[in-house]
């Protein structure tokens, strides 16, 4: 056995045995994915105040006493380039497998198995992508350029030229990401494989048609929601893409304190991915069970709870943020705009975002590894897989995992402080309104973490 292969074989012993421990092996059998992702995480509610405790001591420790400019720039900077071997090879293999793996899901969602634990549309696209590939663009690097199957199929397709109007900027992208998560959580897509294969086609077919329509490179990286979402992602990744295109590997977090996005569109975009996450969450917890129940009683249309929540907390979430800019310039007295301060600061909370999906999806994605494993093997064969239950002190992963996400905040947040204030006191001090939101999104975090899950109410 060769030197390498004898490392592959160690490093997938080591995955198989990692799984296991964490995921012990108590099989249980459920009747769908909705059920699934709604598996409540077991944790004390001192822990969560302690962790919480410890976020906010952290958060003053490193806004106060990390002032040493030359050292955060030396950490954040850190680089070192990475060869991939045939790049050209790699890219045209995953974008085969990204073209097949959207056939199969249009395929098994219209023919295969009725039972969604069963159906690989199903399992595919909610425990193989949307928890298990999301995670990998934050916790490894953003592949999905490459495997984009839409990308891929639109450069075979000519390209209309049409200008697009940038007025409109990030916001259709904005309201796509809200009414895709939206749609996601008010209709069976994780329980009926069909409205699942039909969802899928209508998306693919609003995708082509705006790539051609306005070409490739502006649909994909000002349009699309899917696209952006996981581009921002990656940013949070210790793999990434620098300016002049190299690969490298840097500090997690490190990419979210460089100029990132072009204006507080995108800046409300960033927000939208944190709040989209949030929302997913909360509407599964009793407080919103309540809430619907008391709004519905004094008389609200039950079906504008959720587009009505959806919105309501997305203006929440950015109007706090916007109001934190504009403090900032209080108290820290400058002559930057209050909207380049909230263009600037809002990468950081990528890492909130992040840190709370994997909080929410990594014992999801655990538990359904057999599903997913069978929906490969056997994608027309209806086969009960059993879900792997996490233990209980698992809670305690998800709320590293959140604390984790806010501490990189706060690292990218003071690296970008830096950057735009000349002054060691003027930067610290812009810093505590963003510091104060970044404490309450991620404290929100552990609150729905911590809660017992629900059924989401007046939902058929």
């Amino acid at each position: 056995m060769g030197r390498r292969t004898r490392r592959s074989w160690l490093a997938g012993a080591a995955l198989a045995s990692l799984v296991a421990v964490a995921a012990r092996p108590v099989l249980a059998h459920g009747g769908s994915l909705g059920g699934a992702a709604r598996e409540s995480l077991t944790v004390p509610t001192w822990l969560m105040l302690a962790t919480g405790g410890a976020i906010v001591g952290a958060s003053f420790l490193l806004a106060s006493f990390a002032t040493d400019r030359s050292a955060v720039d030396a950490v954040i900077e850190r680089r070192r380039t990475v060869a991939l071997p045939a790049p050209a090879a790699l890219r045209w293999g995953a974008g085969a497998l990204g073209v097949v793996a959207l056939v199969g899901v249009v395929v098994t969602g219209f023919v295969g198995p009725s039972d969604p634990l069963s159906n690989p549309a199903v399992v595919i696209v909610w425990a193989g992508w949307w928890a298990g590939f999301a995670m990998s663009t934050y916790l490894v690097g953003n592949a999905w350029p490459a495997v984009n199957p839409w990308r891929t199929a639109v450069a075979a397709l000519p390209d209309l030229g049409r200008t697009y109007r940038w007025r409109f900027g990030a916001w259709p992208s904005v309201a796509g990401l809200l009414a895709l998560v939206w749609i996601e959580v008010v209709s069976p897509l994780a329980d009926e494989p069909r409205v699942l294969a039909v969802t899928v086609v209508g998306y693919s077919v609003v995708t082509v048609a705006g790539a051609v329509v306005y070409g490739t490179e502006t649909w994909f990286d000002e349009v699309d929601p899917v696209a952006r979402v996981f581009r921002y992602y990656g940013a949070v990744a210790p793999l990434g893409r620098d300016r002049d295109g190299s690969l490298s590997l840097r500090l997690p977090g490190a990419a979210l304190a460089s100029d990132l996005l072009d204006g507080v569109d995108d800046a409300a975009f960033v927000v939208a991915i944190l709040w989209v996450t949030t929302f997913d969450g909360f509407v599964a917890t009793p407080a919103w069970r309540d809430l619907a129940r008391g709004l519905v009683g004094f008389g609200y249309p039950p079906e504008l709870l959720y587009p009505g929540a959806m919105l309501a907390g997305f203006a929440l979430f950015f109007g706090v943020y916007l109001l934190a800019a504009r403090l900032a310039r209080r108290t820290a007295p400058t002559y930057v705009a209050s909207e380049t301060l909230a263009r600037r600061f809002a990468p950081p909370l990528l890492a909130i975002a992040a840190g709370y999906h994997v909080a929410h999806f990594l014992g999801y994605f655990l538990s359904l590894i057999p599903a997913l494993f069978a929906a490969v093997v056997a994608p027309f064969a209806t086969v009960n897989p059993g879900l792997i239950v996490v233990p209980g002190w698992f809670g305690g992963v998800a709320i590293a995992g959140v604390l984790g996400g806010h501490l990189l905040a706060i690292l990218a947040a003071h690296a970008t402080a830096f950057d735009l204030f000349p002054g060691r006191l003027q930067a610290i001090r812009s810093q505590y309104p963003f510091i104060a939101v970044m404490i309450g999104y991620t404290m929100a975090s552990l609150w729905i973490v911590t809660r017992p899950d629900v059924p989401l109410p007046y939902i058929p």
